[in-house]
């Protein structure tokens, strides 16, 4: 199956919407060149870029950035089967997926969250892939994997529902995300 990245996300969006990359451009208060490199996937915006994208676009985070990349964070190879009800308590979400998948490292200052996750259901797939639900930011690539590894084995195991343990605590300004807490490492 093919999954649309972030970078065709965009340009299909944009191209829907009737604007050229200097009228996103404007919107987004950045560079045409920004623009293009977000388009080409030589480059990817801030996570207050990304807020600030869905609001403008007026599409949801999810539609705009779920399908970027579907990682397989698995070490023995095994493809989980099944469905599994995750909640994220962060981001007060509960959400029944058959996987899950992770944003590409997002541009943005120490204190921003690095990576997001997104919850796979079943269910029609529109124009946009599959239906995907946001189920937390990260602040690191360990602590995603970690999570994403322990969801998996979940799902292989038939465990009914999983709590996220290594997801950020953020906190919202406006358009601006801020890590509060990095996720609790020490968690089994």
């Amino acid at each position: 199956m093919y999954f649309m990245s972030f970078a065709e996300n965009l340009k299909n969006i944009r191209k829907e919407k009737g604007m050229s990359q200097e009228e996103l451009a404007e919107i987004m208060d950045v560079s045409r060149q920004a623009v293009s490199k977000w388009e080409q996937g030589s480059g990817y915006p801030e996570v207050e870029k990304l807020l600030l994208l869905s609001s403008r676009l007026n599409i949801s985070l999810d539609s705009l950035m779920s399908e970027e990349i579907a990682q397989s964070y698995n070490s023995e190879n095994q493809k989980a089967t099944g469905t599994i009800c995750i909640s994220s308590p962060n981001e007060n979400v509960i959400a029944t997926c058959y996987k899950v998948m992770s944003s590409g490292k997002m541009a943005g200052g120490k204190k921003s969250p690095q990576y997001a996750l997104f919850g796979v259901g079943n269910g029609s797939s529109s124009f946009w892939g599959e239906p995907t639900v946001f189920l937390g930011w990260y602040a690191s690539h360990e602590l995603l994997s970690k999570e994403v590894n322990e969801i998996q084995k979940a799902i292989a195991a038939g465990i009914p529902t999983y709590e996220l343990k290594y997801n950020a605590k953020v906190e919202r300004k406006w358009l601006r995300m801020k890590l509060i807490d990095e996720g609790d490492k020490d968690k089994p």
